[in-house]
């Protein structure tokens, strides 16, 4: 059953949160909430030593620091901030960097393809989607939940968690 839960549980929040801000723009607290709390019940049942836990909670309160940083610069938002932070405490030291790399490349593409859609009409079939207009719209930002979800769902095989599983 634990390895069940330490296959599903993370990758699940990574593709919820990033289909949430596709579709509403925000990444929810709860869903930042409810990895924080996995971290801590799953790092107990793998048997996580407190070393190794403790470097995570110093990984996760860099990352929230730079994020804040940047949402008060107008850079991301606040949800991604958050949940870019409890997406690295999952990653610790050993993955959080490759999952920021991932994030800035998969981001910058995203971003590149709504600047380009976006100089184009929009099609008449979208334009009752009401969360499909308002990616269009240039007024708005780009989803980058999108971007670190992806990249946390390419970074999750390689970490000590899918080790785990037997």
């Amino acid at each position: 059953m634990l390895d069940f839960i330490l296959f599903l549980f993370f990758p699940f929040f990574m593709a919820l949160a990033a289909m949430i801000d596709m579709v509403t723009m925000t990444i929810s607290n709860k869903i930042s909430i409810v990895l924080i709390a996995g971290f801590c019940i799953l790092a107990y049942l793998i048997g996580m030593d407190l070393k190794t836990f403790g470097w995570n909670w110093v990984m996760f309160a860099v990352v929230l620091s730079v994020g804040f940083t940047l949402f008060a610069f107008n850079i991301i938002g606040g949800g991604d901030a958050k949940f870019a932070a409890s997406t690295s405490l999952w990653f610790g030291w050993e993955n959080t960097l490759e999952f920021i790399v991932y994030a800035s490349l998969i981001g910058g593409v995203i971003t590149l393809v709504l600047l380009k859609v976006r100089t184009m009409p929009l099609p008449s079939r979208v334009e009752r989607v009401e969360w499909a207009t308002r990616l269009w719209r240039a007024d708005t930002g780009v989803p980058y939940g999108i971007a670190l979800g992806l990249a946390a769902l390419l970074v999750y095989p390689n970490t000590h968690w899918m080790l785990m599983i037997k």
